[in-house]
């Protein structure tokens, strides 16, 4: 809407108004503006913004541009809290293992045995003494082997740890197969021929006495002697009275009834000790009885 304002002329020198000259006086033409001017502008502004008609306070935003904000996206947020909660439970778990590796609430105190027949069940304790004290998780089986080992009876064992305070050692021993006459004693040896124990009464154990003539037996003989020994069963192994060999070839057993079993060399043992029960388990015959068991070829036995 156009305004009203109407120019007005003032003199230079003089008070009220009068129509401009041609001359070049000091007439200065100026214009004002009214109060009810203004309100009309301001009125004429309101209708060309309706925003000002619903926020009459507001004022125009002359200052610098606004930089818009965008919401972040639902991957990348769902990204950012996976790994937030990842890491979380990462050092809770943290903290729950070392509490559980170093707590004094699961130290070691009580240490139960079992499977063994020729070592005591405070002897494997006693070994283990040095672990007293110790949180259970630290405790591992490789730890438990070492300080057994001096314990030549001992093959293999296992542990298992009973929280809170308890160790639970599972022994397998060493089997013994012969006795070893060493002056007036006989020792007890293994497959391997680990000294196990010793004994003064031969007669008080129900194992065979390696015989080796007037001498040492030499290493080989008596590998080769034990090694048949390890494959018989419990039953054959308590009916010998002792075994020897010519050589590694010519292994001889002999029964406390007396009787001979040729056995060979150490070749297929399983297959002759099989043999070698079976025969055993035949009803004698009193008019014909067996003084030899050759099983050293095992697929055709002889008995004579």
């Amino acid at each position: 809407m156009p305004s009203t304002r109407r120019p007005t002329y003032r003199g230079g020198s003089g008070t009220g108004s009068r129509p401009p000259s041609a001359g070049t006086g000091t007439d200065v033409i100026s214009a004002s503006k009214t109060a009810a001017d203004t309100a009309e502008d301001t009125a004429v502004g309101r209708s060309r913004n309706p925003q000002n008609l619903q926020n009459p306070q507001a004022a125009p935003d002359n200052g610098p541009g606004k930089v818009l904000s965008f919401p972040e996206p639902k991957g990348k947020r769902r990204r950012r809290i996976l790994l937030s909660t990842i890491g979380i439970v990462a050092v809770l778990m943290a903290g729950i293992v070392a509490a559980a590796v170093y707590s004094p609430v699961l130290a070691l105190r009580t240490v139960t045995v079992e499977g063994t027949k020729m070592l005591r069940p405070d002897q494997v304790q006693a070994a283990l003494a040095p672990l007293q004290g110790k949180p259970l998780p630290q405790i591992s089986e490789e730890e438990v082997t070492a300080l057994l080992k001096p314990l030549v009876q001992v093959k293999d064992v296992t542990a298992k740890a009973l929280p809170p305070s308890t160790l639970q050692v599972h022994v397998t021993e060493r089997t013994p197969v012969a006795l070893v006459k060493q002056g007036k004693t006989f020792q007890l040896v293994d497959v391997d021929g680990v000294q196990l124990s010793t004994t003064a009464d031969a007669a008080s154990v129900s194992l065979p006495v390696i015989d080796g003539g007037s001498g040492t037996l030499p290493k080989d003989l008596f590998q080769a002697i034990t090694a048949v020994l390890g494959a018989l069963p419990a039953d054959v192994l308590a009916r010998l009275s002792n075994a020897s060999a010519a050589s590694a070839d010519a292994v001889e057993l002999k029964l406390v009834d007396g009787q001979t079993i040729v056995w060979g060399n150490a070749g297929e043992k399983e297959l002759k000790a099989r043999v070698l029960s079976a025969l055993l388990k035949v009803p004698a015959d009193p008019k014909n009885p067996v003084k030899v068991y050759d099983v050293s070829v095992p697929r055709h036995p002889v008995t004579r």
